[in-house]
Order: C-alpha cells, then structure tokens, then sequence
C-alpha cells in the first residue's frame, strides 16, 4: 500500500512538521510505499539554513536529511508553491524532485493513503 505525506505547514510556530516527520520515519519501518509532497506553505519545512530555536523544536528540518538513510526516494515539491513563495530547488535542504502543478496532483492522488501535516 503506498502511503503520502502531505506537508502543508510552514515548519515555525506548530509541532505539526516535526510530528510529520517522526510519522514517515516509523512508518518506514513497516512500508518501502512511502511518498512526500511540499505544497504550499510546506515547501518551507526543507527550506536549507533554518536555525532550530526558531523552528519549535531543535534543528528537526535538518532531520529531513535523513531520509536517505530510510531508503525514502520519492519526494515532491510543488513548483508553484515554491515560485510563489521566491524560492527554488537550489534553496532546498534535500534533493527533491521539483514538478508542475498537474504532474505534482497525479502522483498524490496514486497513493492508496494520505496523511497531512
């Protein structure tokens, strides 16, 4: 069963990205089907540079690195959501794959199961 990730929240004022993230990674366990999508305010969780006091909870964005090591490959990031927002794939913390608003919606709405942080 493939399972989404959904993250919609900027990472600074909630857990929300933290416990996201803490998801994904015991789920890893269970399931090799694991996807990640950055929409909207989202895309700031992988943002490169971020200082962990000012994020809720110490350097977890860095945390994100170790998706790898997880064998977690298939990550998204909505192109327009980081357009909008002045940003790039280069300003990204983690390799990503950067897709159009269409491809983006095709690839979430194949997941069998979807959790939003």
């Amino acid at each position: 069963m493939s399972i989404g990730f959904v993250f919609r929240s900027v990472p600074h004022g909630s857990n929300s990205g933290r416990e996201g993230l803490d998801a994904v990674l015991a789920t890893s366990a269970y399931s090799e089907e694991i996807q990640l999508f950055f929409i909207g305010d989202g895309v700031w969780q992988l943002l490169k540079g971020q200082q962990g006091d000012q994020v809720l909870s110490r350097e977890y964005s860095v945390a994100f690195k170790m998706l790898s090591l997880y064998d977690i490959e298939d990550i998204w990031v909505c192109c327009e959501s980081l357009s909008k927002r002045g940003l790039s794939a280069d300003d990204l913390l983690i390799d990503a794959e950067v897709l159009g608003r269409d491809e983006f919606s095709h690839r979430l709405h194949r997941c069998q199961k979807l959790l939003s942080y």
